[in-house]
């Protein structure tokens, strides 16, 4: 003897179908969301890698513009805003760069002499890109582990004063 109508026994199945498809949409937002994660993480590789090589080659500047008897090397990166070693004002840079991934101006200097000799990013994230570095990177750079790892230096001979400046 059966127990229920049919209408009754097929309930079950499409409470399955319900849950199959609410679980193939999670994976699918989860997808999604790590995607965008991923293309966020690009996005903020590509302006870390501009802004350091632009802070690296102020640095060159700095030192190649450097007057007898006075630093070669910036004290701090308000000196590459306004170089006071001159009677006029120098600006090597405009403004001291974010930290893309930290949102502040918070590089970690890397000094020699007292001087800031270079500067690295505080994030401990994986790098994406491991080819196509621009030069001021450190050659390492293709095989580290984190951003922190990264450090952005002058290049030898790329110390040109920028066009106007002296």
């Amino acid at each position: 003897m059966r127990r229920g109508s049919a209408r009754q026994r097929q309930a079950g199945y499409g409470y399955l179908l319900v849950l199959f498809l609410i679980a193939a949409l999670g994976l699918g937002l989860a997808h999604t969301g790590e995607a965008w994660s991923r293309l966020a993480q690009r996005e903020k590789e590509t302006e870390l890698l501009y802004r350091g090589a632009d802070i690296a080659r102020a640095i060159a500047r700095y030192r190649a513009l450097s007057p007898e008897g006075s630093p070669a090397w910036p004290q701090s990166l308000q000196d590459l805003i306004q170089d006071r070693r001159f009677p006029y004002s120098v600006r090597h840079l405009r403004r001291v760069w974010r930290d893309p991934f930290t949102g502040e101006p918070d590089w970690e200097l890397v000094r020699a002499g007292g001087g800031i000799v270079g500067l690295r990013s505080r994030s401990g994230l994986v790098p994406l890109r491991t080819h196509g570095l621009p030069p001021e990177l450190d050659p390492t750079a293709a095989q580290a582990r984190r951003y922190a790892d990264w450090v952005f230096r002058p290049v030898p001979g790329n110390d040109a004063p920028a066009s106007g400046q002296q």
